[in-house]
């Protein structure tokens, strides 16, 4: 421990000594004759709008004109610009959303499960990470926030969050076309209008079709594409200012996803059939359709804020979200039904946000209420034919459903004091109650499909029929200090508590459960604390530089930061032998708090400019994500063989861009150049190191090429995506022993495509 947090100073220190060498994603440069001054970043991670330098927090933000310039076009491709940050398409999925932070967050969306990251459109949480792969259009810029956020916030996040902030309504008519046609047949047309009514009223919105072929196909299942996508997005706004002193919107949005399903690669031969691995990592012989894939997601949003005088303001969030994914995940990848899991998803939340602001000389801050109030619901069936007909249970089938109430309440606060002009003090606090209802049913099936999902599959056993109630309570603190040393750098040190309530284990057996307490006799109690899991915490420790030297050619913000993890909360789940005739025929949930750790490491942020139009833009993270103790289910401390999932000792992106006036088409304009690597370093799938699915260090190289008239009317690019074509894994299933082919497949971020895209404002 003391040796990681030696490591971690030392290397900040030398980032340090060098920082006139190296901000945050690449800003805009204005120059005169004699000064070259970037452009100020306005962030609202403190619920306030503020220069970015100024926020004593670790914060990437990208503008929405800088990740078009760029060809970012969704929030995955986010996490290759922000240091110490992962974001995944989930495995099995199109459109569910793995995040990771700091070492925090959860690859499984299962109910019962809260993410460790919380993701904000327009200062609405989304409880769920289902759709929460947000596809970028008609967006004012991107936020990721690192470390626990809580004080100000409407839920509480332990270990970060993402922002999506979308644009308000101009006050004149305004129109935008933009179409994008690239690799795979790739065809994205992009639609957005506003205008005024009257003088104090104006709407808009955006109409979005992304679609694009398969990067494989489904050997199995012709007219199925592996990879696929097809969607439709909608949002609608609606913005009122009867008077200078309100200001109320209305927010709609809608996503339909018709994309084929998204199966995986097997890494192994078949046991039985004798299936050899495919060429193309892309391809599948998944042979699983039912149900069919689709996935729909709505919200709408009503926020009022009304300006009592020059120092206090209220603000109202008013929200109701709903989704439901439908999807066929062959774990097997055969044709053969093996490991075949249809499975469904759907969640729905309200949620009121009420907060009270004050702004002064010296005093800025706020005072909040948050009320959200969740179900989260999943069925799933888990068919092991070829398994079933082994033991002479044809069709033999598990069949899991969960379904999970959460009513969450907090009271929050966080004043930020400027003692004298050059330092600052934040102080916040949060109390949170969490209270989850849990529904837990698991039936053993035979013949096939259960009726859920259309089949007539018959009960043969009930292993958990299980009802349970808990409410999790807890307050957590924020202190920040932050000292300008000059007008153009400031430093600060920050330390906040972060907290993830517990739940109950969708997927565990309650039959299973042993005599915890030890009286002879496995009653209720004992059942109700074997599904329960308890709240994770996190103690989190940040000093940091941000500021401007040389002139304003250099900008870097550097962070050193250490997490004290407790109570981790460990959710997985493993093939079970039910009547130890060495034939795995079941599968069990296993979620713990089994695990202590502690998280050190470094980040940089840093952008030069070098010439009037040179300019070079990189972000480093450095993590060491230690466990100091890990119970296994035998009551060993297994510390020494447990590594932390998806987190990476090294994250790093390098980005050189290069602008100059360069007339095109008849018209005078600017061409805008830029060329990227980003770097991640060996990274493990899951806490037990694997060595078919963990995915060893590699580089992606993207290009593009923007020309953008004067006039402001015309936009066109090129942009070039992983164009080494590195095959790296994102994802995996390890069931080696659950059916008889041995499931062990992988899920792969996206080939080298090519994408044109043009971009017209009326």
């Amino acid at each position: 421990m003391a040796f990681c947090t030696q490591r971690a100073w030392l290397i900040a220190g030398a980032v340090s000594s060098g920082l006139a060498s190296f901000s945050l994603s690449a800003p805009a440069f204005a120059q005169d004759e004699t000064t070259i001054q970037m452009e100020e970043i306005v962030v609202t991670a403190r619920r306030r709008e503020e220069s970015l330098t100024d926020v004593p927090i670790s914060i990437t933000a990208i503008s929405g004109e800088e990740l078009n310039r760029i060809g970012i076009s969704d929030l995955v491709a986010v996490g290759q610009a922000a240091p110490n940050v992962t974001l995944e398409v989930s495995r099995g999925t199109n459109t569910t959303l793995s995040a990771f932070i700091r070492g925090v967050g959860q690859q499984d969306p299962v109910a019962g499960f809260e993410a460790g990251i919380g993701i904000y459109v327009d200062d609405v949480y989304l409880n769920r990470p289902q759709a929460a792969v947000l596809d970028i259009y008609d967006v004012e810029r991107i936020e990721v926030l690192r470390g626990p956020q809580g004080t100000l916030y409407g839920r509480n996040t332990i270990g970060g969050a993402i922002k999506y902030v979308s644009k308000r309504l101009a006050d004149e008519t305004e129109a935008r076309v933009r179409f994008s046609a690239g690799s795979f047949n790739q065809l994205d047309g992009v639609i957005t209008a506003s205008t005024p009514i009257t003088d104090t009223f104006r709407v808009g919105g955006s109409v979005a079709k992304l679609t694009r072929d398969g990067f494989g196909d489904n050997l199995t299942l012709p007219g199925l594409e592996n990879y696929q996508k097809d969607i439709f997005g909608l949002r609608a706004s609606a913005e009122w200012t009867p008077t200078e002193d309100w200001f109320i919107r209305v927010a709609a949005d809608y996503i339909d996803d018709q994309s084929d399903p998204r199966q995986g690669h097997r890494l192994t031969v078949g046991n039985v059939s004798g299936a050899p691995i495919l060429d193309d990592v892309f391809d599948t012989r998944a042979g699983l359709n039912n149900p069919q894939q689709e996935v729909t997601a709505s919200g709408i949003a009503i926020t009022a804020e009304y300006t009592i005088n020059d120092q206090w303001m209220l603000r109202n969030i008013l929200s109701f979200r709903e989704d439901e994914s439908f999807s066929p995940i062959d774990f097997d990848s055969l044709a053969v039904v093996d490991l075949d899991v249809p499975v469904v998803y759907e969640n729905e939340q309200l949620s009121e946000e009420f907060q009270l602001l004050y702004s002064s000389d010296r005093l800025n801050g706020l005072i909040g209420f948050y009320y959200m109030d969740a179900n989260a619901f999943n069925a799933f069936d888990v068919i092991l034919g070829q398994t079933g007909d082994a033991i002479m249970l044809p069709g033999l089938n598990a069949f899991t459903l969960g379904d999970v109430d959460t009513s969450t309440w907090a009271v929050f606060a966080d004043f930020s004091y400027d003692v004298t002009d050059r330092l600052n003090i934040s102080v916040g606090g949060r109390y949170t109650s969490d209270e989850r209802d849990s529904r837990v049913l698991r039936e053993t099936l035979i013949g096939g499909t259960s009726e859920f999902f259309g089949g007539s599959a018959v009960a043969i056993a009930t292993t958990s029929d299980f009802q349970g109630s808990e409410t999790f309570t807890e307050f957590t603190p924020r202190l920040s200090v932050s000292y300008a040393a000059n007008d153009n750098t400031n430093v600060y040190f920050t330390y906040s508590e972060g907290f993830k309530g517990g739940s109950f284990d969708p997927r565990a057996l309650s039959t299973g459960a042993p005599d915890i307490d030890g009286d002879g006799d496995i009653d209720a109690e004992d059942i109700f604390q074997f599904m329960l899991f308890q709240p994770e915490t996190v103690d989190s420790f940040e000093v940091g530089v941000k500021g401007s030297w040389f002139d304003n050619r250099v900008n870097a913000n550097i962070a050193v930061f250490q997490a004290q993890y407790q109570d981790v909360q460990i959710p997985g789940s493993v093939g079970l032998d039910t009547n130890n005739d060495g034939i795995d025929d079941s599968f069990v949930g296993v979620t713990s708090n089994a695990a202590d750790a502690d998280i050190t490491g470094a980040e940089l942020e840093s952008t030069i400019f070098i010439t009037d139009g040179l300019s070079f833009n990189a972000s480093i993270g450095y993590m060491q994500a230690v466990f100091n103790e890990f119970i296994d289910a035998f009551g060993q401390n297994v510390a020494d063989q447990r590594v932390f999932q998806n987190t990476p000792d090294w994250t790093a992106q390098g980005r050189v861009n290069y602008q100059r006036e360069l007339p095109a088409f008849g018209k005078p304009g600017n061409l805008s150049l830029s060329a990227a690597v980003s770097h991640r370093s060996t990274a493990s799938q899951f806490e037990a190191p694997n060595p078919f699915l963990d995915q060893p260090s590699f580089n992606i190289w993207d290009a593009s090429v923007v020309w953008t008239g004067d006039d402001g009317h015309w936009t066109v690019g090129l942009h070039g995506k992983n164009l080494a074509d590195e095959e790296y894994k994102v994802a995996g299933y390890f069931f080696p022993t659950l059916g008889l082919e041995s499931s062990i497949t992988a899920f792969y971020g996206n080939p080298r495509v090519f994408t044109a895209t043009i971009d017209y404002r009326f």
